[in-house]
């Protein structure tokens, strides 16, 4: 009796062995790895892990050893025993540089490998978020090191790429076009808007873009991927989360942040809410003083503006602001053809002030303005992506995506000692519809092709308030009410005659259009009315060649284009003291001719160098020139005599430059990776002379030592910046001249930069988290290239996660 129950003991053990999970996790990273063959040595026998990592062992547990094979990965052999003792848990080296294991989404909407995409891409990832601790969407783009942010105050972040910003560079959520009917040439921060905790991953395209993602698409794309609800891959409903808290001691940061995620076999739900809080802005205290460090600031005292000493000249006041973030998620799937998501996004700021327009003082040496600050920034979207796979005559793959957002910005200003306080208030609503298809034959052929639908709805609204009386007036809007249209249909595709070529052409038409309509009462238009309605077409061409693993060859001539908005036909402001801007309904789109050529070298898997030059040539320019109203060059403005300005198609730029990066693997874990940009633009002006380009950045760069196991990680970066010496100052930064520095000729100029950084993770268990660091280890005061703020002095961040 008792041999029987030992032999039914000893089959209960060894069938509990054989059903046993086997669970492969990234090295690096321990995240799961989806797609490891796993095969018991010298046999046919296998299994595949799923996007948890898990594949079931029952089929493998007769072999002594088994052999774990992933592209991206190297290949690694386990005994039997050997799994049993780490709890059936296997951790596989990635490969330094894998191009094959890095998919991007960024080149044609839908994922692909990032050494068949001839654009350059930037890739960051979660792991770079939370070794780095961005503060804000436009500070991750920031650690990238290949994207340049200006700052108009700390509520800010205008990322510049290869010498074009704003609404000349489109911003992504989801696959969901953020730019809207309102973004203008000046500096925008629709950027932070973003939740960092909630971004899965970033890309930038760097060139025009404009064939997968339409107008606005000229310099690149950033696009962010928020996360997406998991689903069980078992029985059993799937539970995780994270909770986080960071602080930050120059601007006295204080965030908090929980994410929660249920998922079942068909339905699946995450949650994610951050709160931020950021102080007033430290700026460092080694570099220049005049116009960097302001003494003084504004506050209104018994009903007068009184100008206050500031008892530290190295804290930028006001320049702090708060800001929440929350999105919901839900995801069904209720067949292996159809994956359905709905996401909510909302995002929301307290008042932050323009520190830039703060800084200005009249010749007497008062403040020019007593505040100047936004209201609010409010951002909602709502969306709805169904995802069909089935192969058909017409495609293997459809996405459509439906989305309505909500935009709400405001501008509140008061010149020192006046009593009437302006106010400008603008909401878009914006309604989208992408349906994206990818046909696939012969596995030579692929088709990425769709069509787009956009719709904004533009509400402006102004009003003047005495702040002695309390007594509100109706005052201008800063635009028209208005509606802008656009309708697309692209198409890209993708030959592949050989395993080492890939050959790419892809073409767009769009249709856009405006219609607007002008109140009268407080500036006598010539018209009351604006319709505009014209068609763009864009294309590229591309190639890679790949004649070994070790090198790729790549190059690719495309258009890009930006269609008037509401923001270059109808907007009426004061651009700077003595100039304003007045509507222009007669204008066309500016076109792009953009050509490129990239060249890789992988030495083994040790040393990978790149390096992209390119060419760029802007036609039929939106920028601002003098103008006439109503027969005048000059008009009163809130009580000024200003020059009359107008966004007219009159001028041609051009960009050209390089991007450059190396990175090299040591050895024991330690690494070095540097990345250079260099870009050069410039504009013809209305008289027919040349100027440097605004948005075209000094050169900028970071180097990097790293040391990485699989629980912690270090990282220890210069970031250094080239000077623009006076000569080479855009003629717009010459007239701000009281944010810049000054050189022995008294004239402004941006002075070069650097500082050195450290950072470090530690993660003590699969729960718990911990990083730190130390920014500008050295206290440099410095000020990035056209901005008004200047950037933080020593910051010592600390942060804690803590993942269930």
């Amino acid at each position: 009796m008792r041999k029987i129950l030992m032999l039914g003991l000893f089959a209960l053990v060894h069938n509990l062995g054989f059903t046993q999970t086997i669970t492969v996790l990234d090295k690096e990273t321990h995240r799961p790895i989806e797609g490891v063959r796993i095969e018991i040595t010298k046999s046919a026998t296998y299994a595949l892990t799923n996007a948890a990592g898990k594949a079931d062992a029952a089929a493998l547990s007769r072999g002594d050893s088994l052999f774990f094979h992933c592209e991206g990965y190297y290949s690694a052999t386990y005994r039997w025993a050997d799994l049993q003792r780490a709890d059936f848990i296997v951790y596989l080296q990635p490969m330094v540089f894998s191009p094959d294991r890095e998919a991007v989404i960024a080149a044609s909407r839908w994922q692909q490998a990032q050494r068949e995409a001839p654009a350059r891409i930037a890739r960051i990832t979660e792991r770079d978020v939370v070794l780095q601790n961005p503060q804000t969407a436009a500070d991750l783009l920031g650690i990238s090191g290949e994207v340049f942010i200006q700052k108009s105050q700390q509520a800010g972040g205008s990322p510049m790429l290869r010498g074009f910003a704003t609404n000349r560079v489109l911003i992504v959520v989801d696959g969901v076009r953020m730019n809207t009917a309102i973004f203008r040439s000046g500096n925008v921060q629709n950027v932070i808007s973003l939740d960092p905790f909630a971004i899965e991953r970033a890309e930038v395209l760097f060139g025009p873009g404009s064939v997968a993602y339409g107008s606005d698409a000229i310099g690149g794309v950033m696009y962010f991927q928020t996360h997406t609800p998991q689903l069980s891959d078992g029985d059993g409903v799937r539970i995780s989360g994270q909770a986080a808290a960071r602080m930050a001691s120059a601007n006295q940061e204080r965030t908090s942040h929980f994410r929660a995620a249920i998922g079942g076999q068909k339905w699946a739900s995450l949650s994610s809410v951050s709160f931020h809080h950021f102080d007033d802005l430290r700026m460092g205290s080694r570099g220049p003083v005049k116009n960097y460090v302001r003494s003084f600031y504004v506050q209104r005292i018994d009903g007068r503006d009184v100008v206050v000493m500031n008892d530290d000249s190295l804290v930028q006041r006001p320049s702090g602001y708060e800001q929440i973030n929350f999105m919901q998620k839900v995801r069904f799937r209720p067949s292996k053809q159809w994956d359905i998501q709905y996401g909510l996004h909302y995002a929301t700021t307290t008042n932050y002030s323009r520190y830039d327009r703060l800084l200005r003082v009249r010749p007497n040496g008062l403040p020019n303005s007593a505040e100047w600050f936004y209201g609010p920034q409010v951002w909602n979207m709502h969306q709805l992506n169904a995802t069909h796979t089935h192969s058909t005559a017409l495609f293997n793959e459809l996405v459509l995506r439906l989305a309505y957002q909500h935009f709400e910005e405001s501008r509140i200003d008061r010149n020192f000692n006046s009593a009437i306080r302006h106010s400008r208030v603008e909401k878009v609503d914006a309604y989208s519809a992408n349906l994206d298809l990818v046909k696939r034959w012969r596995e030579s052929h692929t088709l990425y092709y769709g069509a787009e639908a956009v719709f904004n709805r533009v509400r402006s609204e102004g009003t003047d308030q005495n702040v002695n009386t309390n007594v509100t007036e109706p005052g201008p809007s800063r635009y028209p009410q208005a509606e802008w249209t656009s309708w697309a249909a692209f198409a890209h595709y993708e030959y592949r005659p050989s395993a080492h070529w890939l050959l790419q052409a892809a073409a767009r038409y769009n249709l856009y259009g405006i219609d607007a309509r002008f109140d009268t009462t407080f500036y006598r238009f010539p018209f009351t009315t604006a319709t505009l309605s014209q068609g763009s077409p864009t294309g590229s061409l591309g190639f890679v060649w790949m004649p070994n693993e070790h090198w790729t060859l790549s190059a690719r001539a495309a258009t890009a284009f930006r269609s008037p908005n509401v923001d270059d036909m109808g907007k009426i402001f004061d651009s700077q003291p003595g100039s304003v801007i007045v509507p222009n309904p007669k204008l066309r789109a500016e076109y792009a001719y953009n050509g490129e050529i990239a060249i890789a070298r992988q030495f083994a898997q040790r040393v990978r160098v790149q390096l992209n030059g390119y060419y760029t040539l802007l036609k039929d320019a939106l920028v601002r020139r003098p103008f006439t109203f109503n027969g005048e060059d000059s008009i009163l403005y809130a009580g000024q005599l200003s020059r009359v300005l107008a966004i007219q198609n009159a001028a041609r730029a051009t960009v050209y430059g390089i991007q450059a990066d190396i990175e090299v693997r040591l050895p024991a874990g330690f690494g070095f990776a540097a990345k250079f940009n260099y870009q050069k633009g410039e504009e013809e002006l209305d008289d027919g002379s040349i100027a440097p380009l605004r948005h075209a950045a000094p050169w900028f760069g970071i180097s990097r030592i790293t040391y990485n196991t699989g629980a912690l990680g270090l990282d220890f970066y210069l970031l250094y910046n080239g000077e623009v010496p006076h000569r080479a100052m855009p003629l717009e930064e010459i007239d701000k001249s009281y944010q810049y520095a000054v050189d022995a000729e008294g004239k402004p100029y941006a002075p070069g930069w650097y500082t050195l950084n450290f950072k470090a993770m530690y993660r003590f268990s699969t729960i718990w988290t911990v990083s730190a660091g130390v920014e500008n280890l050295t206290d440099q005061r410095y000020r990035p290239y056209s901005s008004g703020l200047v950037a933080p002095g020593r910051n010592v961040i600390l942060a804690v996660r803590a993942n269930f």
